[in-house]
C-alpha cells in the first residue's frame, strides 16, 4: 500500500468516523468494528481516494455497513449502557439522553440525524453518503426531528428549550 498520506488521514478522520459509527450503533464494540472495516476499504483504495474525498467515502462505508448490519438482525440498537457512554463522552447524562433520544428513530432517521446534525454535512453531502435523494433527506430529518420533539422532550431540557 502507498503510505502517501494515509496515517495522517487516519489520525484525522479515525475520531470523527468513529462517533458518527457510535451514534448509528447504539455499540462501542460494533462501532469500532466498523470504522475498522471502512478504513481497510478506504487502505486499498487509497492510491484513488487521497487526492479525493476519502472521509465521504469511508462515511459512506460505514452508514452502509451499519444499514445493511441492521437488516441482517433485524433489531433497533438500544441504548448503549452507561458504561459504554462515558468513555464516548466528557458528559455521561447527556450522552445517554442523546443515545436515547437516536434509540427512538428508525435507522434511516438516525444516519440522517447523525450525518446532518452530529457531522455538520449539507443535504446534499447527506443524500451522497446514504445514496438517495435531497428529497429523501428533507422528509427524513423532518419526521425525525418530530419523532424527537414528541418522544424525547428531555433533549429540551438539555439544551434548554422548552417544548
Amino acid at each position: 500500500m502507498d503510505d502517501d498520506g494515509f496515517a495522517g488521514w487516519v489520525s484525522e478522520a479515525e475520531h470523527g468516523l468513529l462517533r458518527s459509527a457510535y451514534l448509528l450503533t447504539g455499540d462501542r464494540h460494533r462501532a469500532e468494528d466498523l470504522v475498522q472495516e471502512a478504513l481497510t476499504k478506504v487502505a486499498l483504495r487509497w492510491h484513488r481516494l487521497r487526492d479525493q474525498r476519502p472521509t465521504a467515502y469511508a462515511r459512506r462505508i460505514v452508514v452502509r455497513d451499519a444499514a445493511s448490519w441492521w437488516r441482517r438482525r433485524r433489531e433497533t440498537p438500544s441504548p448503549a449502557p452507561p458504561e459504554d457512554l462515558a468513555t464516548a463522552s466528557s458528559d455521561p447524562e447527556a450522552a445517554l439522553v442523546v443515545r436515547r433520544a437516536l434509540a427512538r428513530l428508525t435507522p434511516a432517521q438516525r444516519a440522517v440525524v447523525v450525518l446532518r446534525h452530529f457531522d455538520d454535512l449539507t443535504e446534499r453531502e447527506t443524500a451522497d453518503v446514504l445514496g438517495v435523494s435531497v428529497g429523501t433527506v428533507k422528509s427524513q430529518n423532518a419526521a425525525a426531528l418530530a419523532r424527537l420533539r414528541s418522544g424525547a422532550p428531555e433533549l429540551l431540557d438539555l439544551i434548554g428549550r422548552t417544548p
